[in-house]
This record gives C-alpha cells, structure tokens and sequence, in this order.
C-alpha cells in the first residue's frame, strides 16, 4: 500500500559536523559523559551520572539488552605461490563480515550451532572469491582447534548468503566468532578496532548476542547508575532489537522518503509488554532502537502481526489507544502461545509521526542527514537544530563513543 506524502528533503537534517567533534575513544568513566537535557521550555546540560534527576519517579526505562558479537572474520584465498624463501604467498584477503542469520533464522540457533549455519554477509574483495570455492580457516585458539570453511552462495543484492561449516561438532559458531573474529565498531571512527573496544563497546547490560552495532545510547549506563535509578522508584525492563549494518546507511536520496529502511529482529517477553501496559504515560526509551521497538508494538497490537512496514503508520488512521493496543498484543500472543513476541520491524520514524508509548528518549548526537537525525527531528517537534547548535557550540563529543542527551517531547505538541 501506499498514501500520499509530501517532499521530505533530507537536505533539511544537515547540519555541519568536523572530525574532532567525533568521539574515537569512549571517556573512561561511562557515567562522566555529558548529558543534554532537552525540555520543549528550555535546554540544560549535567553529568549522565545525574541522569535520574530528569526522570519522573514511577518511570519505566526500557532497554536494548542486545550484544555486539565479533562478526567480522577474515579469510585469505590458497596460493601456490612462494616467496623468495619458499614459503607460501599469502592469497588475497577476503573480508566477510554476519549481518545476520538466514539458516537457522533464529540468532541464537544460529550462533548455537554446531554442525553448520547460512548468513547473510558483506563480502569485501567478493571478485576474487569464486562460487563453490570454500575459503578455510584454520583456528588454534586455546582451547579451541578447528578447521572452519566458508562457502559464497546466492548474491543477495550487495550481500550475499554464505554458508559456514567447521569439523569439530563440540564448537558453536559463537565459540568461533569469540576467537577469531573482530569486534565491528563503526566505520567512521576510521581507526582498527582495539582491544578495549571488546569491553567498551558494550553495554554493561548486553546479553544476548546479535548485533553488529551497539545501541550507543546505553554505553553511558553503569551499575552505579542504574542502582540510583532503582533506589529513585524508577523501574527497568528489557527488550531486544539486534542492530544490524543498516543503521550506518546513509539517506542518499534527495526525498528521504525514498529511502529504504532496513528491517530490524525484535524479541520482547510478554512480561516486558505487561511492565509497558502498566506504565504507559512514564515510558523512557533508551536509545533509538528501543523507541522503534517500542513504537512498533502499538502497530503489531493494532493489527495483531508480527511485523511492521516502513510507512505502515501513516497508512491509515488507527483508534486505538495505546493501552488498548497493548491489550490487543497481549491477547494475540495467548491466542498463539506465544511467551515471546518474535518480530520484524522496518518503521521509519520521521517528522509528522504520532507518538503512542514513548515519553523520554535516552539518545546520543546522530550523523547529518540520518534517519536517526529524522527520528530525533520527529521526537522534539522539529527542534532537532536547536538541540544540535547547543551540543556544537558547548563542547558536545558526537556520535557512538560520544555524549549523551535525555529529550522530553511535549505531548500537547504529540496529541497525546
């Protein structure tokens, strides 16, 4: 289906944004971080380690509990050919970077498995790789010993499916990630991923492995903070959206309406949806990637399915209230046994979307002409740039390693 919908120029989400104000290295302390506190009267700033301050007692915050896993692995073609001691030339360098899993489909199937799994891949230098040729790995990594091969299938666009299988069947294949892959950080920190990022680059409440990109929003946490959100009476719960690779996509149509989100797995406990029911009103997001989540299931209620379109909300007119939506989910998911929601979502959140669930939104400093910067743009009522000339011009650090913000959107201006 399709409705009609007016020019969004992503021209009008830039905003200038020099190298040095790209955080390449997280602070030491997460909770030192500097935290934007946005209001539709006015803009603050404060420590993250203060971000309780700024949240109503009796709030629920919901979090991505999702983990980074090492997705990159790095494979070199058989040569013959020897140097001039007489031994073996390295053959070319393949690059072959999980995006996400296609057989098992199921992430943690997937990475438990032992006996052998497809992904879906970015493949660099894919010219030199041949289909039905296997690259081999062979991994001494106490205290593992295994012979891992890879296997180019389909094309799938600019990706493609490939197939990996290892000759040890006590192994999984998160077990192979752990040791020989590489932590992926993101591509415009331009440096090599180090060792501290294994650690730094996750949050201290990821657990269940997935993603090939943090939910940065929440590296700012750390137990002290969350054992002052607690002790404060507000309320945790957890969902799980793994990141993938599509969230570094930049717009690069002139309408970001044209552009193609990417779809996004989510699992969310029926415990978790029930905490949501029961708070609605005091819901904080934290991170990008818990407000899509979040949002989503107004849609997955209203329409009792498991996936989301991208412009699926601004397709018709929906009258249920959240609670009401919320109710519905829940009431789907006994009628199909489910304890679990399993989903896909490919929303796209932009200026002119009504907001049902989220109140709070716990972000960091998004990249120009981002549908992240779009999403941020819709939150506020399209005071994104003055929430931006503040960070610029008071110090702000910007992106994944960068500061924080906590942003309260005005429900009069939400019709909410």
């Amino acid at each position: 289906m399709t409705y009609n919908q007016s020019p969004l120029y992503i021209a009008d989400y830039n905003y200038p944004l020099p190298d040095e104000r790209i955080a390449k290295y997280p602070l030491r302390e997460r909770d030192q971080s500097k935290l934007l506190v946005y209001q539709p009267s006015g803009i603050q700033e404060d420590r993250f380690r203060n971000v309780g301050d700024y949240i109503v007692p009796g709030s629920l915050l919901v979090y991505n509990n999702t983990r980074v896993i090492q997705a990159r692995l790095e494979f070199h073609k058989r040569s013959s050919q020897l140097d001039e001691n007489g031994m073996l030339v390295p053959g070319a360098r393949i690059e072959v970077f999980c995006l996400e899993p296609i057989e098992p489909h199921d992430y943690q199937l997937s990475l438990g498995s032992t006996t052998g799994c497809t992904w879906k891949c970015m493949v660099g230098n894919a010219k030199k790789w041949k289909e039905g040729d296997p690259l081999t790995l062979t991994i001494n990594h106490s205290p593992l010993t295994v012979t891992l091969k890879a296997y180019k299938e389909a094309q799938m666009g600019n990706t493609f499916a490939v197939r990996f299988v290892w000759d040890d069947e006590r192994v999984s294949f998160a077990e192979i990630l752990d040791a020989v892959g590489e932590l992926p950080i993101p591509p415009y920190l331009n440096r090599k991923t180090e060792e501290s990022d294994k650690q730094t680059y996750q949050t201290v409440y990821s657990r269940i492995k997935g993603s090939v990109a943090a939910p940065t929003a929440g590296l700012h946490f750390t137990e002290r903070v969350l054992n002052d959100l607690h002790e404060r009476g507000i309320k945790t719960t957890e969902l799980t959206l793994h990141v993938g690779a599509g969230t570094f996509l930049p717009v690069k149509t002139e309408d970001a309406n044209q552009h193609t989100m990417h779809t996004e797995i989510i699992a969310v406990p029926r415990e978790t949806i029930c905490d949501i029911q029961a708070n609605l009103g005091k819901i904080v997001a934290v991170g990008t990637t818990s407000m899509r989540t979040l949002e989503s299931l107004y849609f997955m209620g209203c329409n009792k399915a498991a996936h989301v379109g991208q412009f699926e909300p601004y397709e018709k007119e929906y009258a249920l209230s959240a609670k009401e939506a919320f109710q519905s989910l829940l009431d789907w998911m006994d009628e199909t046994g489910q304890e679990t929601l399993h989903a896909e979502t490919q929303i796209m959140i932009k200026p002119g979307y009504a907001f049902r669930v989220v109140d709070q939104l716990i972000t960091n400093f998004h990249q120009p002409q981002s549908t992240l910067l779009l999403l941020v743009s819709a939150f506020v009522g399209g005071d994104w740039k003055r929430i931006y000339d503040y960070a610029l011009s008071h110090d702000f650090r910007f992106l994944s390693y960068g500061d924080s913000s906590i942003l309260t959107r005005s429900k009069l201006e939400n019709g909410k």
